[in-house]
């Protein structure tokens, strides 16, 4: 069965985003227990588990034709937020053949990709593309092949160049990022990327990542959940347009915290890549509001412990501390204290009415 795209959603201005009932239920929430703590938490990106959004290589759902187009929007202001480094190019054609041929094994309806050789045809229903073209050669397509596929792809991208034991970024399609810049990061190193984060360089999270990282195998791609919070379905927060988003931390109010407060999960994705030796960094966005998460009881239960006990130093960082305390307040209503199962799943199957 085909997906149905809700095709007039938008990420700006007027929002109109909006979780299907079922898109609600396939959300990664992304706490499995009732207090958070940075960690490595890298598992194995087998196809199932504990949320939908699991089943694939590359997740598609209903939002898919609007974030392709909230992307194009993006580019259009400001081409910048696609960048490759000269000599990434293999990792270039690794990535649209990686992107091609999952898209088109996982959801045949939507997309296909038929080769002879070297010249290849991809079409994109969804879209309406239909591209041939002669794989390694890039002037044979529109654009260059990695920013070509990433336009198609829901999530950022970013290119991990593996060098003197250490892993650099030398690529990306950025733009649903929360509050951090391609422009200023391109080329940096493993640790100088993460820098900005608390607590998790003090207790050796991102030295225990690289080690592992480091080792990571072609065929064997490993995934993590990593979320924050966002006011307003607005998928660019960057630090380039914090003008646009920025003062909306100041707007929210216990009458409109429910509706305006969205949680963003990044399903995060690292596939090694078989010719350039490069990693591919997936960055897959995820929003869902506040009252849509009431909806399910044990999420909205556990929103609320992990907020409670969240460390200052990472609400700090998250951006939460505006607003932090009138969310707590708001969800207290809904928490009896009541033991709540392990894991991320929810447990039920049929939503609460929206209140």
């Amino acid at each position: 069965m085909g997906i149905e795209f809700r095709r007039d959603e938008r990420f700006r201005e007027s929002f109109s985003y909006r979780n299907s009932d079922a898109g609600v239920l396939r959300f990664p929430f992304p706490f499995g227990e009732d207090r958070y703590m940075y960690s490595v938490n890298i598992e194995p990106h087998t196809r199932g588990g504990p949320s939908p959004a699991f089943a694939h290589a590359f997740d598609v759902d209903e939002h898919y034709v609007a974030e392709c187009r909230e992307r194009a929007l993006v580019l259009a202001d400001d081409p910048g937020r696609c960048q490759v480094l000269p000599h990434m190019m293999p990792a270039q054609w690794d990535t649209l053949e990686l992107l091609m041929e999952s898209l088109s094994a996982d959801y045949p309806e939507h997309f296909s990709l038929t080769k002879d050789g070297d010249a290849w045809r991809w079409i994109n229903r969804p879209l309406g593309l239909d591209q041939s073209f002669v794989f390694g050669r890039p002037e044979t397509l529109p654009c260059p092949p990695f920013e070509y596929i990433t336009r198609q792809a829901q999530g950022d991208f970013t290119l991990q160049d593996q060098r003197d034991d250490n892993l650099f970024v030398d690529g990306g399609m950025v733009t649903t990022q929360a509050d951090w810049s391609l422009d200023f990061d391109i080329g940096m190193s493993f640790h100088e990327w993460h820098g900005p984060v608390p607590l998790a360089h003090d207790i050796g999270v991102f030295d225990r990542a690289l080690r592992f990282l480091l080792r990571l195998q072609y065929g064997q791609p490993v995934r993590r959940l990593n979320w924050t919070m966002t006011i307003n379905p607005r998928l660019d927060t960057s630090p380039e347009n914090y003008p646009d988003w920025g003062p909306d931390r100041t707007t929210v109010t216990p009458e409109n915290v429910a509706d305006k407060v969205h949680l963003r999960v990044e399903l995060q994705t690292l596939f090694r890549l078989p010719r350039s030796n490069a990693i591919l960094f997936g960055i897959r966005c995820y929003l869902l509001s506040v009252r849509d998460i009431e909806r399910v009881e044990k999420w909205r239960k556990r929103l609320h412990r992990v907020l409670t006990t969240l460390p200052p130093e990472l609400a700090e960082y998250k951006g939460l501390t505006r607003y932090r305390d009138t969310l707590i307040a708001h969800l207290a209503a809904g928490d009896d204290g009541a033991a709540l199962s392990p894991g991320i799943q929810p447990d039920q199957t049929a939503l609460a009415a929206r209140s």
